[in-house]
């Protein structure tokens, strides 16, 4: 029979396992998302190894849809890197609120930084303390990026079997994403939708007259709207 001592973590230890359950579930729909990233990206025409890596180097999901987007629809490489960039700074901001759980030394600092996403972070600033903050922080992140990795992977090898995409719809897949990842922001910020709804007319009204890739650019013109509106509320 085990001592309790030996089956407890220790003082100010937390334990792993209500973490990893707790997580799992975002691992799986991360897992999913991989899967239909790797396999839309291959099947549009990019080589396998586009998304693999792109998910290895790059990691942020909504950077990586948007990039990939613009390259199918015929836009060059920097509007592609352009757009992911501007998607991905809100990470800035991220790892400000984290700096303290990636420890000491250069080597953890520069992998915690790169496990910072939305998920992460949510996950481990939801918890009481910085010991559960730390822990969950690196088993969110950790368990994160293995299995959106593995996801993509196995996404862009089962895509070089699908053939024609159009056959599949699935020429419609990365806008309808990316509106599923715009979605949750519009309902928790109001103050939101009135410069995403001039934003979209801006890239609706410029696609027939400039190359594929700009309309999302010019549609960030609306931005200031956004903090016009936050100074109106504030005043108020």
């Amino acid at each position: 029979m085990r001592s309790p001592h030996r089956t407890s973590p220790g003082p100010g230890t937390p334990s792993l396992a209500p973490l990893v359950r707790d997580s799992s579930l975002v691992w799986v729909a991360s897992g999913v998302v991989g899967l239909s990233f790797g396999a839309i990206s291959v099947a549009g025409g990019l080589p396998v190894w586009v998304p693999v890596v792109m998910s290895l180097l790059v990691y942020a999901g909504s950077a990586q849809f948007s990039a990939v987007g613009v390259l199918l629809a015929g836009g060059g490489p920097f509007a592609a890197a352009a757009t992911g960039l501007l998607l991905n700074t809100r990470t800035a901001a991220f790892s400000l609120a984290v700096a303290d759980l990636l420890g000491p030394g250069r080597a953890a600092r520069f992998l915690g930084a790169h496990l910072v996403t939305d998920e992460t972070v949510a996950f481990a600033l939801a918890q009481p303390d910085p010991a559960r903050r730390r822990a969950a922080f690196w088993v969110s992140g950790l368990g994160l990026f293995a299995v959106w990795n593995a996801g993509v992977a196995a996404g862009a090898l089962a895509g070089t079997a699908l053939g024609d995409t159009a056959a599949y719809g699935l020429d419609a897949a990365f806008p309808a994403v990316l509106v599923a990842l715009v979605l949750p922001a519009l309902r928790e910020d109001t103050r939101l939708r009135r410069p995403a709804a001039l934003g979209a007319l801006l890239a609706l009204a410029a696609t027939p007259f400039v190359p594929a890739g700009l309309p999302v650019l010019l549609a960030l013109a609306a931005l200031p709207l956004y903090g016009l509106h936050g100074k109106g509320g504030a005043a108020r």
